[in-house]
């Protein structure tokens, strides 16, 4: 139960927020460009710490925790499902090519890609549609973890006096979702990215402090307690089938990881890593995260804000994720994981912060995972009035319309995207099913259009437009049909984007030369570009292709090695594997001399010849 020290911190960080939005308010409403970007003035680690913030949010937060407890060391790979290496592909070359554009959301870069003809106009139409629908979804899987977590610490008792309605217990997370709700929408929909890259900035602070401290008390508690896990919890490696049998120890978890469908843990890994690997080279979908690349300063800072992001993320997050996973596993008798009857193995994160988490630091642990819900969420929404405002409103609306007109269409923006996804939150019961609906089916119809558009100078926006098309339309009647929706129907929405993409290219003319040439000389990606390099070079001389792709995939390789290491040499802290703990960081330390040679010093000296944008 909260007491009055923790209740104080949490209403101080809530007027914390509430004072950066006014502040923020002025600088907001000068253009759209201060609104939406905080007018590419913000600083690349300030914008670093903020996606940082963005990704260290509750809903994740919880399903890793609930990953660790049940997997073990094998949990670490599981998040590749997300992907979590897509971040190793902006740091090395992805957010450049992306920044070079300089333009405002992902489907104003789609023109600048294909062109407002026909095929330009329905692929922008079509990437916004998907942008929205990706951003609701990212919404509805924020707020049903929020409720979930609250509901912990705000027992419905305590409410239920004067709400002047019945509330079913089933649906008590959601009336707890749209409460603190409301605060993020006070300052995202007010102070736009300048209100959130501040208000993120204030919550990794916090969240670094918990995070610490949650680290050291679970240190302590594994000194003077025994681990009872099955023989291979403590395995990183895995072989073709998962073999982690709870009998005996916590019958229930082996249910959860039959629910799951990880069993066969060989098939699972190569389908995620197959998936992984698309989705990290079609670039960033278009949510805060490609908003935050597009708001920096110059390509170079997008690549500098990309690695930062990584380093101020992980090891943070995971030395809290390690912490109540070992506290949980060492108490799990003490630990209340039941809804109305049923057992929630979703709910360990708030169960163990409650059971384990000492007053004062509680208030102030809760307040950095409300600000962390309320960085996700802001930050989305700003990606949804990104879209509808700049790329219906004013494209297609008002194209003219007065800076009044326009912070008019961001509140309206704000508000509407709001209140549809609280209405589809309120058809989600888990954090798990609205994740493996985003990642495994909505991302399926995404990823073969995405990497087309960088690699292949034929594709064209009609291909663009059937290929998203034809794969959205599965992903949003698969549901309907059935109960569960997880990476093994990703390999079908796949195929069947990838016919639709290559009938649409082929049914119409190539992409002007003019658009290709000013896209692929700007961009310079490497790739099938024969054909326009040829054009390009013949009219810039000093222009040289792109012939890094295999420098960057190796990087690539060393980045997620050093990304993984990040993850679990936090875990062998706390539970004092000193030895592993030097062995993994010799390793990391290895890995980041090579980057600095191989990546960061060539990156450099490129971007030295070339004018930031």
């Amino acid at each position: 139960m909260l007491q009055l020290t923790d209740i104080l911190i949490i209403l101080a960080y809530l007027a914390g927020t509430i004072i950066i939005g006014l502040a923020a308010r002025k600088q907001a409403q000068k253009s759209k460009d201060d609104y939406l970007m905080g007018g590419k003035s913000l600083p690349w680690y300030m914008l670093g710490l903020s996606n940082a913030s963005g990704m260290f949010d509750i809903s994740g937060t919880m399903w890793l925790v609930t990953l660790t407890f049940v997997y073990g060391f094998k949990s670490i790979w599981i998040p590749w499902l997300w992907p979590v290496f897509n971040q190793v592909f902006l740091m090395v070359y992805l957010s450049m090519w992306l920044r070079r554009s300089n333009v405002t959301t992902g489907a104003e870069w789609i023109l600048f890609r294909f062109d407002s003809g026909k095929g330009g106009k329905r692929s922008h139409t079509i990437i916004v549609i998907f942008a929205i629908l990706s951003c609701l979804g990212f919404l509805a899987y924020g707020f049903i973890g929020l409720g979930k977590f609250v509901e912990i610490f705000i027992p419905w008792e305590l409410i239920s006096p004067y709400v002047p309605f019945e509330v079913a217990p089933a649906y008590i997370p959601h009336f707890y979702g749209i409460i603190f709700t409301l605060f993020a929408v006070f300052y995202s929909v007010l102070g736009g990215m300048s209100g959130i890259v501040w208000t993120d900035v204030l919550q990794y602070g916090i969240m670094t402090i918990s995070s610490i401290a949650i680290a050291i008390i679970a240190w302590n508690a594994f000194g003077e307690n025994t681990l009872n896990v099955p023989n291979d919890w403590m395995n990183p490696f895995f072989g073709w089938e998962l073999n982690l049998d709870w009998t005996g120890i916590i019958d229930e978890v082996n249910t959860k990881i039959a629910e799951d469908g990880y069993s066969l843990f060989g098939l699972f890994f190569m389908l995620m890593l197959f998936k992984g690997i698309l989705s990290s080279i079609a670039g960033p979908a278009p949510n805060y995260d490609m908003q935050k690349i597009l708001s920096t300063k110059s390509p170079l800072e997008a690549a500098k804000m990309s690695a930062f992001s990584l380093g101020a993320l992980i090891p943070t997050r995971y030395l809290m994720v390690g912490g109540f996973s070992i506290l949980a596993v060492l108490f799990y008798d003490q630990l209340d994981l039941r809804t109305a009857g049923v057992l929630d193995f979703e709910k360990i994160l708030p169960a163990a912060i409650e059971q384990f988490v000492p007053v004062g630091l509680l208030g102030l642990l809760l307040a950095g995972l409300l600000a962390a819900f309320m960085s996700t969420f802001a930050g989305t929404l700003n990606a949804a009035q990104a879209y509808l405002v700049n790329d219906i409103y004013l494209k297609y609306k008002e194209p003219d319309a007065s800076s009044k007109k326009i912070k008019k269409m961001n509140y309206l923006s704000g508000i509407v995207v709001v209140i549809i996804s609280i209405v589809l939150g309120f058809f989600v019961q888990d954090v798990n099913s609205i994740l493996q609906w985003i990642v495994s089916a909505l991302y399926g119809s995404y990823v073969i259009s995405n990497v087309l558009k960088w690699h292949w100078w034929r594709f064209n926006g009609e291909g663009y437009f059937w290929g998203m098309l034809s794969g959205i339309i599965p992903a949003l009647i698969f549901p309907i049909f059935t109960d569960t929706l997880d990476l093994y129907y990703f390999p079908i929405i796949l195929v069947i984007s990838l016919v639709g993409a290559i009938v649409g290219t082929y049914t119409a003319p190539p992409t002007n030369d003019k658009v290709l040439m000013n896209f692929y000389e700007k961009t310079n990606p490497w790739g099938f570009w024969k054909p326009i390099a040829t054009k390009v070079q013949s009219v810039n001389s000093n222009f040289k292709k792109n012939k890094g792709f295999s420098r960057d995939m190796f990087n690539v390789v060393i980045g997620t090695l050093a990304q993984t290491l990040l993850v679990i040499i936090p875990i062998y802290l706390i539970i004092r594997e000193y030895s592993l703990v030097l062995y993994c960081t010799i390793v990391l330390s290895i890995s980041i001399v090579i980057l600095k040679f191989n990546w960061w010093d060539r990156v450099k000296k490129e971007n030295s010849k070339s004018v930031n944008m």
